[in-house]
């Protein structure tokens, strides 16, 4: 594990770090914060996963999560979006697609499948590598993201039932098979074949039978994604005949930005402590 920089905050540390990774054939950055109570005792893990065109760095530097996550003692994971590298294939023009939009997903499709495994990075091999370096606890996981990454954060949970405990999302792509901004860079990832594309929609997954206790939302009205990229009603209606609870929060004024999310992240992390125990 390479070391780009570690910072004191609120009693714990901040790091930056790098590895090669098997599943994207490059080297990933991830940044870890680890709360002051980690020293004695290992503490639960919360992961959070950006949305497009962001990094590790983003909802580090504007999330404003570090001093709610020191005083609940969570263990907070950001990967990266995508792989990285000059030789990971790209569409420069494309904000929607390559890096920074990896999707959560292994393509199949070429040229993407070579590197973009991200599903496999952030369900197996980065938790595998991290346990080696951190004090978590993974039986306490949850998981959140925004945008793409709420897209991420809850297909992940509604396949991993066992190993996550909590499931949240500011502003998610729900049904990334239908959405303007997602159609196109599931059809170049995975192909023509749209049954392909199931097993990467949260809508899809519950009409195929996968199931997760309950999932908090929140949504900003003001959001010029909502209508054509969002739409957390199609989720709320996919859920109707099932036993999952959603809580989902809809938001006068507040649009997709982080300011948005940092206005409801303490809210978001006490929600997921109460669950982790």
């Amino acid at each position: 594990m390479k070391v780009l920089s570690q910072n004191t905050a609120f009693g714990g540390m901040q790091g930056v770090f790098a590895h090669e990774s098997e599943a994207c054939k490059t080297e990933m950055n991830f940044a870890v914060f680890v709360p002051p109570q980690a020293i004695k005792e290992p503490r639960p893990v919360l992961w959070y996963l950006s949305g497009l065109t962001c990094t590790h760095a983003n909802v580090m530097e504007k999330g404003e999560y570090r001093r709610m996550a020191a005083e609940l003692g969570l263990i907070v994971v950001c990967p990266d979006t995508s792989p990285r590298g000059n030789d990971v294939p790209d569409e420069l023009t494309n904000w929607q697609m390559g890096k920074g939009a990896g999707f959560y997903l292994d393509a199949t499709e070429q040229p993407w499948a070579e590197n973009y495994q991200m599903y496999s990075y952030v369900t197996e091999e980065l938790p595998n590598f991290l346990r080696q370096h951190f004090r978590m606890d993974m039986d306490r996981q949850g998981i959140f993201g925004h945008s793409m990454g709420g897209h991420g954060a809850m297909t992940i949970a509604l396949k991993h039932p066992d190993r996550f405990k909590s499931c949240s999302a500011f502003a998610p792509i729900v049904a990334p098979s239908s959405a303007d901004w997602s159609v196109p860079a599931l059809e170049k990832y995975l192909g023509a074949d749209k049954a392909a594309w199931r097993e990467y929609d949260a809508c899809a997954l519950v009409e195929d039978g996968a199931r997760f206790p309950e999932f908090l939302i929140d949504q900003g009205k003001a959001d010029g994604f909502l209508d054509n990229g969002l739409r957390p009603w199609l989720f709320e209606e996919a859920i109707k005949d099932t036993d999952i609870k959603l809580t989902l929060r809809m938001h006068e004024r507040y649009d997709h930005s982080y300011y948005f999310i940092s206005t409801f992240m303490d809210e978001h992390l006490k929600w997921h402590a109460e669950r982790l125990g």
